[in-house]
């Protein structure tokens, strides 16, 4: 199966490095006009500049910080009434060094805030406005850590799970109104927010970081192919599709009227 991705222009938050910066160096090159989100406006400037001379196409800025909601709601009323828009990369992300027990909670909030609050409010506008018209994309970015909850900080791991989980169910809402939800789920990749969180990226075996462009542009390949959630690093899809089908083989007895008889005492032998 192949995919087409809509026409029409792409909003990316995170956009002004890393991941979100490189999505919106591909998507120019493909034809798309841009919204670039992010606080950096200085970095947002001149990545707008450097692609519309490289590509042509038309650049807009928007500086938010999600995390804030006076900020975040300028940017959910762009795509509510945005007709041009048709498809959001839901990027930005924070992460915070650290175990939660004896952690910082006012830092684990802010994961909250903005990996699932300003991610869900995002994809619910664009959702919304997408399905109105018809047709539209959202990428979301997660995080292979969303399979690996027990290797790093629990509120991070725990904000890229809801992610997986968020796409999915929104796939099955939109399926039918010409929609597509993907979600990318980056291992250790090459960008800032691991010195922002604290982590010497470089203190990582070689063989486990991927640079952003070879992540994105897997992503991309991963979309163009079809599927629904890419993994980058993944040698075989058979391994994903096969975790997707252990995961709806649990379906039928998730959910009974009498627990598992496992569970229930057994009569006493005479």
């Amino acid at each position: 199966m192949t995919y087409s991705i809509p026409k029409g222009a792409a909003l990316i938050t995170g956009a002004s490095s890393g991941i979100g910066a490189v999505y919106a160096d591909r998507l120019a090159r493909r034809g798309h006009d841009l919204i670039l989100v992010a606080r950096d406006i200085d970095r947002l400037d001149a990545l707008a500049a450097r692609l519309t001379t490289q590509t042509g196409v038309k650049v807009d800025v928007l500086k938010a910080d999600l995390a804030d909601r006076a900020q975040r709601r300028a940017v959910e009323d762009r795509l509510a009434s945005d007709p041009t828009i048709s498809i959001l990369v839901n990027n930005a992300g924070i992460s915070v060094g650290g175990p939660v027990t004896g952690g910082d909670l006012d830092k684990l909030e802010t994961i909250i805030d903005l990996n699932i609050t300003a991610a869900t409010r995002l994809a619910g506008a664009a959702a919304t406005a997408f399905a109105g018209r018809g047709a539209g994309l959202i990428i979301n970015i997660a995080s292979v850590l969303a399979l690996a909850p027990e290797i790093t900080n629990g509120v991070y791991a725990g904000s890229k799970a809801y992610i997986l989980n968020l796409s999915h169910a929104l796939n099955v809402e939109l399926a039918s109104r010409g929609v597509r939800v993907q979600t990318v789920l980056p291992g250790a990749t090459r960008t800032e927010i691991w010195a922002r969180s604290g982590i010497n990226i470089d203190t990582f075996p070689a063989e486990m970081v991927m640079e952003v462009d070879d992540m994105v542009d897997a992503a991309l390949a991963g979309l163009d192919a079809g599927e629904l959630v890419t993994i980058p690093s993944l040698p075989d899809v058979v391994d994903w599709n096969a975790f997707e089908a252990a995961r709806a083989n649990l379906r039928p007895n998730l959910s009974r009227d009498r627990s598992a008889e496992r569970f229930r005492e057994t009569e006493p032998a005479v």
